[in-house]
């Protein structure tokens, strides 16, 4: 088993990789039924200013081993809006 540290990397690794969106950061972790649920922010795309950026917040399912077993986007939002709209 690996810890929440591990999970959240390799989150944002394979996501990073697969979607070729640059990282924003994680927004969240939790854990259900042996899987881990990290919420990931990627720039789906870039604007000046910076506040008007998309983000894109993806829900990474990652297994009891650090195996990353898929994601969905589930939120966009300009970098500078305090609101988050699902998608």
């Amino acid at each position: 088993m690996v810890g929440a540290i591990d999970v959240a990397n390799a989150a944002q690794e394979e996501i990073a990789e697969v979607t070729r969106l640059e990282l924003a950061g994680v927004r969240g972790l939790s854990r259900e039924d042996g899987k881990w649920h990290v919420t990931v922010e990627l720039v789906e795309k870039k604007s000046i200013p910076d506040a008007q950026d998309l983000l894109g917040g993806y829900e990474v399912t990652v297994d009891q081993h650090g195996k990353v077993l898929g994601f969905e986007r589930k939120t966009l939002r300009r970098r500078g809006d305090t609101e988050i709209k699902e998608v």
